[in-house]
């Protein structure tokens, strides 16, 4: 029995298996469409013990342009970048450890993250392999029609302000957190007020966050719609609550 090796050293030196890069528009949230390029780059850890998708490559490539949604900020930026997602596939075709592998430190790692989480089960191991590592490239480009006005970001420029926002979202999210615990200091409910305002989380950015959350649902990804429907309840929010109290009981 085998498990594929995930240092590294091995990791550079492996032989690539397969790469299928195809073009596909998908709808996207705040821009009408994206132009998403799925590079399926298959670098399995071992020379011997390749998962494949269901299907073949063609399968996974329209797996994932139904199950991608172009995340809210990077959308909005017109930002692109390949995420390579790392995660393993035992026999069963179940997937787990997950991950962003050299990440580009934005949304477009969750998302990559999430869809690769969704395949669960729909992988297949040759006979006698009990587990091997994958790793799967995904590239983001947005449409460059919808981006005509917004000023583009370099990468550390686009990170910089990803995580400006990140913090400051933070700052609204832990105050009703401990608004609805009885802990928060209200004398400070007009800043939050005004910073939301600043980081737009007014009734349409919950209108599409609620459709994301919706969309999410659809595909079977409950945990994702939870996390949606939550940072709703977390802005201040009331709208997701019925959405929370009916799915949300893990």
């Amino acid at each position: 029995m085998t498990e594929g090796i995930s240092n590294k050293k091995q990791l550079h030196a492996n032989t690539i298996r397969q790469s299928v890069c195809l073009r596909l528009y998908l709808p996207m949230h705040m821009i009408s469409r994206a132009l998403l390029i799925i590079c399926i780059l298959a670098a399995c850890l071992t020379s011997f013990a390749q998962p494949v998708f269901n299907g073949g490559d063609a399968a996974l490539a329209k797996y994932l342009k139904e199950h991608i949604i172009y995340p809210e900020f990077s959308a909005k930026n017109c930002i692109s970048g390949t995420v390579k997602v790392r995660f393993r596939v035992n026999k069963s075709g179940a997937v787990d450890q997950v991950s962003s592998y050299n990440g580009l430190g934005l949304d477009l790692d969750d998302e990559a993250v999430r869809v690769v989480k969704m395949t669960g089960g729909k992988w297949e191991l040759p006979g006698g392999t009990e587990a091997a590592t994958f790793i799967l490239p995904i590239r983001f480009t947005p449409d460059d029609s919808h981006c005509n006005g917004v000023t583009k970001l370099s990468r550390q420029q686009a990170i910089q302000a990803y995580r400006n926002r990140q913090e400051q979202e933070n700052v609204v999210t832990n105050y009703y957190q401990n608004k609805y615990l009885g802990k928060a200091d209200t004398t400070k409910e007009s800043f939050i007020i005004a910073l939301k305002s600043q980081l737009g989380f007014d009734d349409t950015f919950i209108d599409d966050l609620l459709k994301q959350a919706d969309d999410k649902r659809k595909q079977g990804d409950n945990e994702g719609a939870c996390t949606d429907w939550k940072f709703i309840r977390n802005i201040g929010s009331t709208r997701a609550d019925a959405f929370i109290a009916k799915d949300c009981k893990f």
